[in-house]
Order: structure tokens, then sequence, then C-alpha cells
């Protein structure tokens, strides 16, 4: 047997294997380094657009599907209700009820002001978070949330209060989503900057624009007659006034008064 061959081979096939370890770890940081420059190249064009924002999540997070269904009221659900005059709509997943005695609110409305009467005197009343007074409509909003998170814009999942020129509640709207059920694992969202980068290329957010509260709620993704299949989504409110969204799993900009979507690129 040839030894010194032997050798000789051993020798060629590390230096091979070494070579070949080092382009594969040259191409790992070549990539990496890639990834930098782009993020880096999405804050500078916001940059350069004087658009702001408030400080993102620095860890990556993970979220899931979420199944609900709306709830039929039943008569027994309005024989709970106190000093007030329920009745059913349509099929029953919707409740209407006048109050009895009127709710006086103060002329600078704060949603502690109704904080005892959802919980006192609404069904569910503390599965709901606080989302607009409407002047224009004369009515307050509030949508229905999970794991403290709202279900942003949830027709069946939500309660409108209707007050008159005295600045009075005098009656309601209510809807709730049951059975609320996780689906499947837990899987990374999209990163919040993606997200305003979306909205950014889409000539969504305007230049010299502020985002000054970045939230993650829930919208519906398929809305069906029995159930709805809810997806994560980002929400982030503009200037402190205007609210966009974007689903945080596909990427898409939600619009809610149009069902037509934009997708990330």
């Amino acid at each position: 047997m040839d030894w010194s061959k032997i050798k000789t081979i051993f020798i060629l096939t590390f230096l091979i294997l070494d070579v070949y370890l080092l382009f594969q770890f040259m191409k790992i940081r070549d990539a990496n380094k890639y990834e930098v420059l782009t993020e880096a190249s999405v804050e500078e064009k916001l940059k350069v657009d004087e658009i702001k924002y408030v400080e993102l999540p620095k860890n990556p997070i993970k979220a899931q599907y979420l199944s609900a269904k709306p709830k039929t009221f039943t008569k027994g659900d309005i024989e709970k209700l106190k000093d007030q005059s329920a009745s059913l709509k349509g099929p029953g997943t919707t409740l209407q009820s006048t109050l009895e005695k009127p709710l006086q609110l103060n002329s600078k409305f704060e949603p502690a002001e109704l904080s005892s009467f959802l919980n006192e005197s609404v069904l569910y009343g503390d599965h709901y978070l606080f989302w607009e007074k409407n002047d224009k409509k004369n009515t307050i909003t509030y949508f229905q949330q999970s794991n403290n998170m709202p279900l942003y814009n949830n027709i069946n999942g939500m309660i409108t209060f209707n007050y008159n020129s005295s600045n009075q509640i005098v009656s309601y709207q209510q809807t709730y989503l049951e059975g609320i059920d996780k689906l499947a694992e837990k899987e990374e969202i999209l990163r919040p900057l993606k997200a305003i980068e979306t909205l950014h290329q889409k000539g969504v957010l305007k230049p010299k624009s502020k985002i000054t509260k970045i939230e993650l709620g829930y919208s519906t993704l398929v809305p069906l007659s029995a159930s709805q299949l809810l997806a994560p989504t980002w929400r982030f409110v503009v200037d402190n006034k205007e609210s966009l969204f974007v689903n945080a799993f596909e990427g898409e900009i939600i619009d809610f008064n149009s069902e037509e979507k934009l997708s990330v690129e």
C-alpha cells in the first residue's frame, strides 16, 4: 500500500472541503450584508420623504389565525338586561336596546365614562374596547377584543352607542363573536418596517407623515355567514388621526371601505 499517495489524497480532499466551506460562509455573509443594506435603504427612503415613526418592536413577533362565529342572542339574554327595552334584529345576531333613562355624557367625552355601564349593563361589556366617537353621526363605537387585541371593523363584533343633541346616550346596537379559537401553530408575522414600506410604496403613507402609534389586532380574512377567519393585522395611526391597516401575514393593505386589497410586492 502506497501511504504517500493516500496521504496526498487525504490532504487534497480536506483542502477541497475547506474551500467549499469557505465559499458557503462567504455566501451566507454576503446574503446577510444584503439584507442589512436592504433594511437600511427602506429607512433611508422614509427619511428622504420625512416620514417619522415611533419605536418599532425589535424582536420577531409570532401570531396565528383565529376562527369565530356570530352569536345568536336569545330571549334569555334580553332578560338579563336591566332598565332597558331590548329586541333582536334579523336572525338574532344583532341586539338593539333603548335605555329607559338616558345616560348623560360630559361635554368632553372620555371612554372611562362608559366603563361602569359596559361592565354592569351590557352583555359581555368587558370584552369591548373603545374605538371612536363620531360627532357627525352622534355615535360612540366599541370593538370587540380577543386577548386584549381589537377585532377591527368587524360588524359581527362591535357596539354602537347613539346619543342625542343633549349629549345623552339613548340606545345602542350590539353584535358579538363567540367560540373564538386559535388555528394552527403561531408563525412569525410581517415586520412593522416592511408593512410601513408597503404603505409608502403604494402611496398610502404620504410624505411628512408621522406614525404616532403601532398596534396589533385582527381583521376578517374570510367572512362567512356561519363563521369567520380572522387574520393578525397591523394598525398604524398616522398623525394621531388616520388609521392604516396591513395584513400581518400576507402583507396586504386593508381598506375597510373597499373589498380591493393591495399586496406587498
